[in-house]
């Protein structure tokens, strides 16, 4: 890992943290908020959220110029606390999920990858956090 520093991108949403577990998880939600802006989107996502299970979400820009597999496997899932991965290029990501007064925090930790800047990264997965809260807000 190149780039070195780990990166955090975290949300608060005023649901709570099994229903916020459920939409995270679920290949049909996943395609309806997984995305960083309006000028892309996931059309197919599959997820098998054991240990050792795997994970791919398609995500293409809208237009068709561009698209790739977002996969890894799951190291670690620990039920409305904890879920830890490997991507499918070797770096590790981690996901917190801790619910207070019927809200729950979401804090995503990961290793950056070394073509784009850090803080490109950054933006990308918190536009992706923030479009979460959005879509589950509106569901609840």
């Amino acid at each position: 890992m190149a780039q070195g520093k780990r990166i955090t991108v975290e949300a608060t949403t005023h649901v709570p943290v099994a229903k916020v577990w459920k939409v995270w998880n679920t290949p049909e939600d996943i395609i309806k908020w997984n995305t960083p802006d309006p000028s892309w989107h996931t059309p197919s996502s599959e997820n098998d959220l054991t240990v050792g299970g795997k994970f791919k979400n398609r995500m293409e820009a809208r237009d068709g110029s561009f698209g790739f597999d977002f996969e890894g496997v799951y190291d670690a899932v620990e039920l409305h606390k904890e879920i830890t991965y490997t991507m499918g290029d070797g770096r590790k990501s981690t996901t917190l999920f801790a619910e207070q007064d019927g809200k729950t925090t979401i804090t995503t930790t990961f290793d950056p990858e070394t073509e784009n800047d850090p803080e490109f990264q950054k933006q990308g997965w918190q536009a992706i956090l923030n479009n979460f809260v959005k879509y589950i807000e509106s569901t609840n």
